[in-house]
């Protein structure tokens, strides 16, 4: 994620501000542009972005209910911008709790759109095609939250769900240690459900479909019976040894999903990094071990050789300032080289998908 300048005064800004803390302007993300960026009142409910002549409107979501700050470009008769449009289901706001857990799934959704605009993969909601993107948010109704209540965070033909207890930092906390996992988060739910929406688009009924299968695994194998046999029996053994994760070697439908979801982890961390300045070099006996300047733009990077060679030192180096904090792992992971198979087959076919657009 990058960081962004305010355009007035030149104060630091984070991806969700909605307000510049030093000049008091008010703020807009750009999707057409991907600027953070001062606005500055052009009548009505128009804003003019500075610097420019063009002229936006807020998101509905951000006039309204205060859970987005991504502008509209004025002159349309979009309410929604990129991000929100893509919403097919809301939580019900009636509910008093609902809006803070809303307002959280909003800022994690919008950084997965982030990811994916940045690497220009189609983003079209279900509205301008049946077979596009859309997002279902829903609460358990009585039932307390469970992975197997009510409401299920998946995917089934391009519509996702996610339910927004998610969104309760508690609740997260416990399914995670129910379901043995070690890590869980918002947005590596969005991340891994959209895995499975872009296999539909991009493998599926591609010629991508057969190195699919020799790498993953053949999808045909029946899922519904796979999962049942994942809950009851757990992980094979030597999962660390083929697989990102122990839920990856559950079917091989998963283990594309969270590959991808990893990928994405990886590439927005690095770039996080190169945006603070980061260098990594680490202090080592050695001779064998890694090092890496970071110095590259990693959604720009067509080298995945290069994104794995920045990425290992840097997760040790978060690895070791959060157990320097007395956290545990921020990096909870260890990449056989079949898992990094992976991981570049996610990547060339992100690069191919492109390089086609274009």
């Amino acid at each position: 994620m990058k960081i962004f300048s305010c355009t007035k005064c030149g104060n630091l800004l984070y991806f969700e501000n909605v307000t510049c803390t030093q000049c008091g302007a008010s703020l807009g993300f750009l999707p057409d542009s991907m600027r953070l960026t001062a606005l500055e009142s052009a009548g009505g409910n128009e804003w003019q972005a500075s610097g420019t002549e063009q002229r936006y409107r807020m998101c509905a979501n951000y006039s309204r209910h205060a859970v987005c700050n991504w502008m509209v470009k004025a002159g349309t008769d979009l309410d929604f911008c990129e991000a929100c449009s893509l919403n097919r289901t809301i939580p019900d706001l009636s509910v008093e709790k609902h809006r803070k857990l809303w307002r959280t799934l909003e800022t994690e959704k919008r950084r997965l759109i982030y990811s994916l605009l940045n690497f220009d993969l189609p983003v079209v909601s279900r509205k301008q095609d049946p077979a596009g993107l859309a997002f279902d948010f829903l609460a358990d109704e009585p039932a307390r939250f469970s992975e197997r209540g009510r409401v299920m965070t998946g995917h089934n033909q391009g519509l996702i769900t996610i339910n927004i207890a998610e969104a309760d930092p508690a609740e997260r906390e416990r399914m995670r240690n129910q379901m043995a996992e070690a890590y869980r988060t918002i947005l590596g739910h969005f991340r891994h459900e959209s895995g499975h929406y872009y296999w539909d688009r991009l493998i599926r009924d591609t010629d991508r479909l057969q190195p699919f299968r020799d790498l993953f695994g053949d999808d045909r194998i029946d899922y519904s019976k796979s999962l049942e046999k994942h809950y009851h029996d757990g992980p094979p053994a030597d999962w660390q040894q083929r697989f990102v994760s122990a839920y990856a070697s559950s079917h091989p439908w998963e283990d594309w999903a969270e590959s991808w979801a990893h990928y994405l982890h990886m590439v927005d961390t690095l770039e996080t990094a190169y945006q603070y300045g980061l260098a990594i070099r680490p202090v080592v006996v050695s001779a064998n071990a890694r090092s890496a300047e970071h110095d590259f733009n990693a959604y720009g990077e067509r080298d995945f050789e290069v994104l794995i060679e920045h990425w290992f030192p840097l997760t040790f180096a978060l690895n070791s300032l959060n157990r320097s904090m007395g956290h545990r792992h921020a990096y909870p992971f260890v990449l056989a080289p079949a898992a990094i198979d992976k991981l570049r087959f996610v990547h060339r076919v992100i690069w191919e998908t492109v390089q086609h657009q274009r």
